[in-house]
C-alpha cells in the first residue's frame, strides 16, 4: 500500500527541538514481542533516558512499566505520544490527545500519515511528526 505524503509535518530541527524537550512519551502499540519495531523504538529510547509509557490492550508491564489500556487512563503528564496504529486509527488518537490537554508532540511513525488528523493534532497545538522513525531520527543526532 502507498503511503500518502505528509503534508502536515515538522522538519529537521524542529525533530531536533522535541527531542531536547521531551522527557515522557505514551507509545501507542508497544508491543511485548521482542522483535517488534514498537518493542525496539521504546527499548531504545528507554535506554536514552526518556520515560516510556506503553499503551497495550494486553499485558500488566512491558519493558518494565505498568501497561495502559488507553491515553486517558495516564495519570501523569506525557509531552508524546509515539504511535504505531494503522492510519484510519490516527483520527481517534488525535482527539485522545486534545482530551488529555498536556500533549506536546503528535509522532506518527514510519510509514503512518493521517494529514487529517495530523491538521487537527497541530491546530490543538502539538508539534507534528508523521512518516519518521523516533529512533531513526533520535540515531541521527
Amino acid at each position: 500500500m502507498e503511503c500518502e505524503f505528509p503534508s502536515v509535518n515538522s522538519n529537521h530541527q524542529e525533530v531536533i527541538d522535541i527531542f531536547s524537550k521531551v522527557k515522557t512519551i505514551a507509545v501507542l502499540g508497544l508491543s511485548p514481542d521482542a522483535t517488534k519495531d514498537s518493542h525496539r523504538v521504546a527499548a531504545y529510547l528507554q535506554a536514552h533516558g526518556y520515560k516510556i509509557v506503553p499503551v497495550y490492550p494486553k499485558e500488566e508491564t512491558i519493558l518494565g512499566e505498568k501497561v495502559y489500556r488507553s491515553l486517558a487512563e495516564i495519570p501523569f503528564p506525557v509531552d508524546m505520544v509515539d504511535i504505531f496504529r494503522k492510519p484510519d486509527a490516527l483520527d481517534a488518537v488525535a482527539d485522545a490527545c486534545i482530551a488529555r490537554g498536556d500533549v506536546k508532540v503528535f509522532w506518527a511513525q514510519k510509514g503512518i500519515v493521517n494529514n487529517a488528523a495530523a491538521q487537527k493534532a497541530k491546530d490543538a497545538g502539538m508539534q507534528v511528526v508523521q512518516n519518521m522513525c523516533s529512533m531513526v531520527e533520535h540515531r541521527s543526532l
